[in-house]
C-alpha cells in the first residue's frame, strides 16, 4: 500500500515533516504502510537489512533476550517516532508492537539516499535520535535512583505526554500500552508494586484508571510532581 501523506495523522511531527511537499512525495514513492497486530514483530535482532519506519500510531517496544531467556524492555516508540539501525549491518535489538500499530516502512537503502539528498531530513534524524538517547539515559537513572512510586508516575506521565497532541500538556486521557508485568519488568519492580503503587497514586487524585487499561489525569501538575519530570516548554 502506497503511503497518504495527506491524512498522516503524524505529518507536522515525524521527522519527515521537514520536507517540502514534493520532497515528502518522493520519499513517500518508496515506502509502504504496514499495519502490526498485538505481539507482532517489526524485525528481531539479528535480521541483517532491518527496514526503517516511522510510528504512525499504536506503540512498539525494543527488548533485549538475557543469557537467562529473560526479556529486558529497553525502550518504547511512540507516534512519529523513528525506528531502524542505518549504520549498522544488522538489528540489534527486537522490535515489537504493544498495540494494534500502523508505520510507514521503507528499506534502509532508500532512507540512506534520502539522507544524502535531503540535508534537512537528515538533521531531524539526527535530532530525533539525540532526543531517544536521552529518554533512556532518564530511564537509566529513574530506576538506578527513583523510588517505586516515581518511577511509576514518571512513566504515566511519558505516557500522557506521548498521547498529547502539543508538546506543552499532558493528555486528559490515554490507555496504558504495557501490561502490568511489562511495567514491572521496565521499572524493575515487582508486578504486585505495580499494583500496589498504581493504587497510591490513584489516591492522590493525580490519575483514575478506566476499565481495564485507560488512564485520566485529573490533575497534570500533581502528576508531574509526583514523576519528578520538568514541566513542558511552551
Amino acid at each position: 500500500m502506497n503511503l497518504t501523506c495527506a491524512s498522516c495523522p503524524v505529518k507536522d511531527s515525524a521527522a519527515c515533516a521537514v520536507l517540502t511537499e514534493e520532497e515528502r512525495d518522493a520519499l513517500a514513492a518508496a515506502g509502504r504502510t504496514r499495519v502490526l497486530k498485538r505481539g507482532e514483530m517489526l524485525f528481531a535482532a539479528g535480521d541483517e537489512d532491518a527496514a526503517c519506519a516511522t510510528l504512525v500510531a499504536g506503540a512498539l517496544k525494543v527488548s533485549a533476550i538475557d543469557r537467562d531467556g529473560n526479556e529486558q524492555i529497553l525502550a518504547l516508540v511512540h507516534p512519529s517516532g523513528f525506528i531502524g539501525e542505518l549504520f549498522a549491518p544488522f538489528a540489534h535489538h527486537d522490535v515489537v508492537a504493544l498495540t494494534e500499530s500502523s508505520l510507514c516502512t521503507f528499506a534502509r537503502k532508500d532512507i540512506e539516499r534520502a539522507i544524502e539528498q535531503y540535508p534537512a531530513l537528515a538533521r531531524a534524524l539526527l535530532r530525533r535520535s539525540q532526543e531517544d538517547l536521552l529518554a533512556t539515559r532518564s530511564l537509566l537513572e529513574l530506576t538506578a535512583q527513583g523510588s517505586a512510586e516515581m518511577r511509576l508516575a514518571a512513566l504515566l506521565h511519558d505516557f500522557a505526554a506521548a498521547a498529547s497532541h502539543t508538546s506543552c500538556h499532558l493528555a486528559s486521557e490515554f490507555e496504558l500500552p504495557l501490561t502490568r508485568g511489562e511495567i514491572a519488568n521496565m521499572l524493575g519492580l515487582t508486578i504486585e508494586t505495580v499494583s500496589r503503587k498504581l493504587g497510591e497514586i490513584e489516591e492522590t487524585g493525580a490519575i483514575a484508571r478506566k476499565g481495564k487499561r485507560g488512564i485520566e489525569v485529573l490533575d497534570p501538575a500533581l502528576l508531574q510532581a509526583l514523576s519528578g519530570r520538568q514541566a513542558a516548554q511552551a
